[in-house]
């Protein structure tokens, strides 16, 4: 029964949660950051070696980005337009599907999800190297 639940929603459609829920949160971070007093939670790999995370920033690019600040957000981690391509592009099938007018995905063959795991290393290794940029690693 749990493989059939999981299988109801595809890998973009669980970006596309994740995304939806980072926004919302996002959008009212700022607000809870500046009651509790806090600077935000730290990234873990940063705080234990000094290196920077590929997904460093993220949280910081989702606020920007929920707040119109273009550049901001791009300066700070650019893998957060990928992603809210990802949301942007799967919201309507997601929304489609919740609302019964779309099938259930397709199980996706085997080089597919082989490519697509490949172009997942790609754009974490680019986004690494922006980071060891950006904190000026490189």
């Amino acid at each position: 029964m749990s493989a059939m639940l999981r299988r109801m929603y595809s890998v973009p459609e669980h970006i596309t949660m994740a995304g939806l829920g980072a926004g919302l949160i996002g959008a009212i971070y700022p607000t809870i950051m500046a009651r509790a007093g806090g600077r935000g939670l730290p990234c873990p790999l940063r705080t234990l070696t000094g290196l920077p995370c590929p997904f460093c920033g993220l949280t910081t690019a989702t606020v920007a980005l929920t707040h119109s600040e273009w550049t901001a957000a791009a300066s700070t981690s650019p893998l957060i337009y990928l992603t809210a391509a990802l949301v942007t592009a799967t919201t309507p099938i997601l929304a489609a599907r919740l609302l019964g007018l779309a099938p259930p995905p397709r199980p996706w063959s085997a080089a597919a999800r082989a490519r697509t795991r490949y172009s997942a290393y790609v754009v974490v290794a680019l986004s690494w190297l922006f980071q060891l940029h950006r904190y000026h690693f490189i």
